[in-house]
């Protein structure tokens, strides 16, 4: 409860607060984003800042709640307490992350990666969403921070208890000065600083249910059944019904129920974009057979609806009416349509899936728990376990019901008891009996059932988190109803007795009464290294400070990452604050890891993982290491830190997300296989001169775009620096060259310097609406004229079939809006680089009109004999010709003259990409060159945002599933410290949780490899002392039956039976020869070298051996 103060007191505050707000709200709740509603606690008292707001601000717009028809009131009158004040408060509009008290407007900047999950209109009904969360231990908190940083209008914290030093290794938000307080008041503070755009409140007292109305989810996660059931029932009935969610987390058990009323509207199954295929071809029948291009496969199923458009000949299919597709197959399929007495098919078309909502009845808890229906499979080897932990669930709420309290851990009486109860209600459920209700299992269950364990939290707090986004948006499958987990396969291996659980009167009692103190004490003293600290790597050092992990006196955490904060960040990356964008990740990060838990050893470094940082990450670095947690986002940076685990022998603890999908790898030293076993396919890449002069959809024509604008903005300026920086150098090694590479980059550069130079910003607006011309009118007109709209090809099939489109120039009109935006954003990069000041009036329409109407645009007449690309496999555009030679020279010449006429020191600016700035007119000429070329070839276009995505290689992300996929990992870190687990304790797991799916397995063993009597792995490497010399070590290799036939040092050959002259080599130290030949440096610490040979046995079969590890000393 809160401290009891005066009415005076309560004036006074609010008085303080009105005559200077908003220096109060800053000192008191720091901005991480615009200026918004929320809670402020001072000295007790408890102040809702919205009700001092509410006399400035505007009634907001009732919305309606997505999915369910409408929301919970939004014009209700809410209870505020200041100590045993009550006061009634009208709610207020919440202003969003712009500032401008527009709810509908969207930060891009901050939310982009989320944007690119959701959408604008699910961000826009979670901008309007109301939430309660329920108990504010682990999960509580985990939940709250997901769904504040998601943006949803208001999030509400309850909880009637006081915080306990058992909370603390579970909840974030709290720590030891906060024992005794009330939990909700402790958190509201930190969550706040989260996203001030979110309005966050706490409440203290007992909750009555129509208090539930003024929210359109509800979550539970500390809660008895009998009252679940009684909210639930009124959640379920209420018009319109109110999602609610019970969660909770017991020790290494969890479970997840989910009511989102009786008729819940999914808007989007999957968040998948709408398949869709080139069409080649439709057949006149019942049904209709349609063939599409083979350069990509379709991914229709059976019973998909789907629409046509741009069809010729068949054009009744173009009346956009929805068809039942049927035969699916990668090519092609049977369309549910009688085309037989149609017009025969000429060409073209486009078929495109529709995506349908999808209506579900959800049935109340009541019912539910008698009859659960499906459960939601996680693990497929305890496929038999979900109506096992349903028992256990309620079996531990009628024990707590009965007892008063949760069982005591390591306490066999309180076992026993779960048991029994679970027994008599395994007996009462007639035909639904389970054959054996473990109680081994049930044993595990109660002892940890007081616990909330960080990892469980954080991974039930994504899934949680990630339901109530779709009970407010409508967005990706709900649960449907029931999900239990357990991960008893992360408790130690060897038998713990009962005083090991004992309390330690310490902030990881709640652990210890799950794992013993035995593997607390290995957590305390792991040396741990975390490589990257975006989001999964702010997450994983918020559990890992949680845990205990590197808190002992001989532990220590590394973390490393070479980036710096930018807004984006701050959506996803929960550590950060906008004060700290432009300061290292790594950095901040450990300061705030270590700020959860003061006992916290950690050490940051700015260093990027790799070959070149070897002697910051050393051999002793190294072999120093409990454990390796990677948090990269990029493959190449995981293979090579897979590398040095695989060499050093070190566990890897790999996880990745995209979008709502997560997946999770454990790399364990003999027992699995390395992360760079498998690999996934390159990325499709489409040809070039589809690029260049055949697009066929949005994606080529942004593929385009950037390389214009890097062209234009970037390499010419960065080349023409290079010829002005040192003429005499720059020239010669153009002549050297001598090539058609040459030949066109000293054409751009003398382009640049002479016929498209600048030096008034008008030359910059004749420049871009010359190049307008030249893309989008010139170009096609000399690709149409080459290939008539009736071409044909060499073997006289159509030259314009799909799916090829046949393009339009286009005709610039400064009545468009689109063509002078493209003219701004041009205009605007081409005086940067030139160093050219931006004019004020340019950014007024119709005098950039006026000077643009100035330039003239010289006639255009098609040339004959112009070669253009249609060779799919090309890698190259330029085309080579027997004078190059001659014409670079003339280039040179030209060039040279040119230069004199510059200004003295003159250079240009070259611009480097930058998609996160919306106010730097990267991403507006970008979107508006592909949506120009879209224009040309009839292919939809996009907004600038859709166009960041693609063209800034955007990755979804969003805070629920790296909270989950950082939860699993750690699961997994208790057995990689504990030390004694098999290769089938272990999981790795690939999820979606907009499905949702969860797929977890044991990991695949390591490859055996086998010769005579030996075997090995690829974690295997042999090693040979003594200084041998090269015969010497090919001696060591024929005695155990094998003949080496080549021996390399890096990238360097030391031996080859090939090369008569390596025989010369055979008494040389391998050592010397790794200095001589390969250029090997070794460092000081360093006592070997790695050779790796390549070899047959005695019949001659190539045998993969272990690199050999050769000591000189």
């Amino acid at each position: 409860m809160l401290v009891p103060v005066s009415d005076a007191c309560f004036l006074m505050f609010v008085m303080l607060i009105l005559r200077g707000l908003s220096r109060f709200v800053l000192y008191m709740l720091p901005v991480k984003r615009s200026a918004s509603q929320g809670e402020v606690v001072l000295s007790g008292c408890s102040i809702k800042k919205n009700c001092v707001a509410g006399l400035l601000a505007s009634p907001s717009d009732t919305s309606d709640k997505p999915g369910s028809g409408g929301g919970g009131s939004t014009d209700n009158t809410n209870d505020f307490t200041i100590g045993n004040i009550s006061t009634t408060r009208a709610q207020v509009p919440i202003a969003m992350s712009t500032g401008d008290g527009n709810p509908s407007d969207i930060d891009e900047d901050l939310h982009s990666r989320q944007l690119a999950v959701y959408g604008r209109d699910t961000m826009r009904r979670l901008f309007a969403s109301n939430v309660l969360i329920s108990g504010m231990q682990g999960l509580g908190v985990e939940i709250a921070k997901n769904l504040i940083l998601a943006g949803v209008k208001s999030v509400t914290l309850h909880d009637e208890g006081v915080v306990e030093s058992w909370d603390l290794s579970s909840n974030f938000a709290l720590t030891e000065g906060d024992i005794g307080k009330n939990r909700a008041l402790a958190c509201v503070g930190k969550m706040q600083e989260l996203n001030n755009a979110v309005l966050v409140s706490a409440l203290t007292t007992k909750l009555a249910k129509d208090q539930l109305s003024d929210f359109q989810a509800v979550v539970f996660t500390d809660i008895s059944l009998a009252l679940a059931i009684e909210f639930d029932d009124y959640c379920h009935t209420h018009q319109p019904p109110i999602a609610f969610i019970k969660a909770e987390v017991r020790g290494l058990f969890g479970s997840i129920f989910c009511d989102f009323g009786p008729e819940f509207k999914v808007l989007d199954v999957d968040g998948e974009e709408p398949r869709t295929g080139i069409i080649a071809s439709i057949s006149n029948g019942n049904p209709a057979m349609v063939s599409c291009v083979d350069d990509e496969r379709l991914e229709f199923q059976d019973g998909d609806l789907v629409v046509l458009s741009e069809v010729q000949g068949l054009t009744e299919l173009n009346d956009g009416k929805p068809r039942k597709i049927t035969k699916a197959r990668p090519y092609s399929f049977d369309l549910e349509e009688d085309t037989t007495n149609c017009a025969p098919y000429q060409r073209g078309g486009i078929v495109t899936q529709v995506k349908e909502p999808k209506v579900l009845n959800f049935k109340p808890l009541r019912e539910a728990l008698a009859d659960p229906g499906d459960f939601l499979l996680s693990d497929f080897s305890k496929f038999d376990r979900p109506p096992l932990l349903h028992l256990a669930f309620r079996a531990l709420d009628k024990l707590v019901c009965d007892m008063g309290r949760y069982p005591v851990a390591g306490s066999e009486e309180d076992a026993q008891k779960l048991i029994s109860i679970a027994g008599e209600m395994n007996d009462g459920q007639g035909d639904g009996r389970l054959e054996d209700i473990n109680p081994k299992l049930l044993r595990y269950f109660a002892f940890g059932a007081k616990a909330v364990l960080n990892p469980m939290a954080a991974m039930f707090g994504g899934i949680v988190g990630q339901e109530v986004v779709k009970a407010c948006s409508g967005k990706f499958h709900p649960l449907f109803q029931f999900f239990y987990f357990d991960s008893v396969e992360s408790l130690p291996t060897a038998q713990l007795d009962s005083n090991e659980f004992a309390p330690a009167n310490s902030r990881y009692d709640a652990q210890i009464s799950v794992f013993g103190s035995k593997l607390q004490k290995k957590l305390e003293d792991a040396n741990l290294f975390v490589v990257g600290s975006g989001a999964l790597g702010c997450e994983f050092l918020k559990n890992l400070a949680l845990m205990g992990v590197s808190c002992g006196s001989q532990g220590r955490l590394t973390v490393t990452d070479d980036d710096v904060i930018e807004k984006s960040n701050l959506s996803r990356q929960f550590l950060f604050r906008d004060w700290n964008i432009g300061q290292a990740k790594s950095t901040v990060a450990a300061a705030a890891a270590a700020l959860i838990n003061p006992q916290f050893t950690v050490e940051a470094l700015q260093n990027r993982v790799g070959p070149e940082t070897e002697n910051v990450f050393h051999d002793t670095f190294w072999e120093n290491l409990t454990a390796v947690v990677n948090a990269l986002d990029n493959v190449n940076a995981r293979l090579y830190v897979d590398g040095r685990c695989l060499y050093f022998q070190k566990p890897l603890l790999e996880s990745g997300t995209l979008g709502a999908k997560c997946n999770t790898q454990m790399v364990i030293p003999h027992l699995t296989e390395n992360y760079g076993a498998s690999r996934d396919p390159p990325e499709k890449q489409a040809p070039m001169c589809t690029v260049h002069s055949f697009p066929h959809n949005i994606d080529h024509c942004l593929t385009w775009a950037r390389s214009e604008f890097e062209g234009l903005i970037e390499k010419v300026p960065t080349e023409v620096n290079a010829y002005l920086s040192n003429p005499g150098e720059y020239t010669s090694s153009m002549r050297n060259a001598g090539d058609a590479q040459a030949r066109d980059t000293l054409e751009r550069v003398l382009d640049c310097l002479d016929r498209e130079r600048c030096d008034t910003y008008q030359d910059c607006i004749t420049w871009a609406r010359l190049k307008f011309e030249d893309y989008f009118a010139n170009r096609v007109k000399q690709l149409t004229y080459t290939f008539p709209e009736d071409a044909a090809t060499s073997t006289g099939a159509p030259f314009w079939s799909a799916p090829k489109r046949f393009p339009r120039p286009l005709q610039f009109s400064t009545s468009d809006p689109s063509h002078l935006h493209y003219l701004l954003a041009a205009s605007i990069l081409r005086a940067e680089t030139f160093g050219i000041p931006v004019p004020d009036w340019v950014k007024n329409r119709q005098k950039l009109a006026e000077a643009v109407d100035k330039v003239i645009v010289p006639e255009f007449q098609p040339k004959q004999g112009v070669k253009i690309a249609t060779d799919e496999k090309a890698t190259s555009l330029s085309s080579s010709s027997v004078d190059d030679a001659s014409v670079i020279n003339d280039l040179i010449t030209r060039l040279e003259r040119c230069h004199v006429t510059l200004v003295q020191n003159f250079m240009m600016k070259p611009i480097q990409f930058e998609k996160d700035d919306d106010t730097n007119y990267h991403m507006d000429l970008i979107a508006a060159l592909a949506n120009m070329r879209a224009r040309n070839y009839s292919i939809p276009e996009v907004d600038k945002l859709k166009a960041k995505f693609i063209a800034g290689r955007i990755i979804p992300a969003i805070a629920t599933t790296t909270a989950m996929a950082t939860g699993l990992v750690c699961l997994e870190l208790y057995k990689v410290l504990d030390g004694g687990h098999k290769v089938e304790d272990y999981r790795n797991t690939f999820a979606n949780l907009a499905l949702p799916l969860f797929s977890i397995a044991e990991p695949v063993p390591p490859k055996v490899f086998k010769h005579r009597d030996m075997s090995w792995t690829v974690w295997d490497r042999w090693m040979m002392n003594g200084n041998p010399t090269l015969r010497e070590l090919l001696q060591w290799l024929k005695d155990k039956g094998l003949n080496a036939y080549s021996i390399s040092c890096g990238s360097s050959l030391l031996f080859n039976i090939m090369f008569p002259r390596h025989k010369e080599r055979m008494d040389k130290k391998v050592i010397d020869l790794a200095r001589e030949v390969a250029k090997v440096e070794i460092p000081p610490y360093r006592r070997h070298v790695d050779v790796v040979v390549a070899c047959e046995d005695e019949d001659d079969n190539d045998v993969d051996i272990p690199p050999i590890s050769v000591y000189f000393c």
